[in-house]
């Protein structure tokens, strides 16, 4: 099987050519995906026609899923499987999400840069996003490859944020989107974590791990922190750095969260469908939502 490897970004991201995602995959897909992650921080295998059972199927292939936790946000009915995160603008039955709903007021959140579950403590790996339904118009995805945005920060700055750890928090950048109603419930099903703030890839490049769950940095008077964090939010999603991936129905982009940041662009969310499903893989560990862990831990 010859797969074709097309740039897509002058300093990262890739379109994978060749693969056909409606077989099982095998060890030479496997190595080829694998290999052009590790390179490109970003993959994009175009216009594949699966079901949501391949899609978790290929998934696999790469680590044990994170499973989506239950939080109690827009009910507790699920759209789509277990092993899905339901990226979508639309409710249990499939139909739109209203103005005021709550979920919607959720997903604003991802409309600010970030890494998928670095609020977890689970060592996420990957997530791997499919379009199903998109809009006329808009609702790109951006993303950032954080090891170019490493590289090239002052060495000042590389100075001053070795060995710093910033909290992560996913009610953090839910009430900074404008979430209002956040129970003690919520808050106790998902606590804030902490994480490198300069996290080591298995290749040994450095990675800078910020993004919209990151709240404050770890014994730093809270404003400091807060401001040392906007600051490289700013360098780090400065244009030169952000691919925009205009979608078509079938494609599958697969970023690695260890060293990527990405946000949904807006589009007219109260009028047209979006309908994308992603999968979220972890390096290792049992096949479970984060929510899970937590409740096996204080039982």
């Amino acid at each position: 099987m010859a797969f074709e490897i097309v740039p897509l970004h002058p300093l990262f991201g890739a379109e994978l050519r060749g693969a056909d995602l409606r077989e099982p995959p095998n060890p030479e897909l496997v190595r080829a995906v694998e290999d052009a992650v590790a390179r490109y921080a970003v993959v994009v295998i175009p216009e594949q026609r699966i079901d949501d059972e391949q899609h978790i199927r290929f998934s696999r292939a790469f680590g044990p899923l994170e499973l989506p936790p239950l939080l109690g946000v827009g009910g507790k009915r699920r759209r789509l499987r277990r092993e899905l995160f339901d990226a979508s603008n639309l409710d249990a039955d499939g139909n739109l999400l209203t103005e005021e709903s709550a979920r919607r007021q959720y997903n604003k959140a991802n409309l600010i840069f970030h890494s998928d579950s670095s609020f977890n403590s689970l060592p996420t790996k990957w997530s791997l996003l499919r379009a199903v339904e998109l809009p006329p118009e808009r609702g790109e995805t951006e993303f950032i490859d954080t090891r170019v945005v490493y590289d090239d920060l002052p060495d000042e700055m590389k100075t001053r944020i070795e060995g710093l750890e910033a909290e992560h928090c996913l009610w953090h950048s839910r009430s900074k989107a404008g979430l209002k109603e956040i129970t003690d419930e919520q808050r106790r099903l998902m606590p804030p974590v902490r994480h490198p703030v300069v996290r080591m890839m298995p290749d040994g490049r450095k990675a800078l791990f910020i993004g919209a769950h990151a709240s404050h940095i770890v014994g730093w008077p809270v404003d400091e922190g807060q401001a040392l964090l906007d600051e490289l939010y700013r360098f780090a999603t400065q244009s030169k750095y952000v691919y925009s991936h205009k979608w078509r129905v079938g494609d599958l982009v697969i970023w690695d969260n260890r060293c990527t940041l990405h946000r949904a662009a807006s589009f007219d969310d109260l009028k047209y469908r979006r309908d994308l499903r992603r999968t979220t893989i972890n390096e290792h560990g049992p096949e479970c939502a984060s929510t899970d862990l937590l409740e096996a831990a204080t039982a």
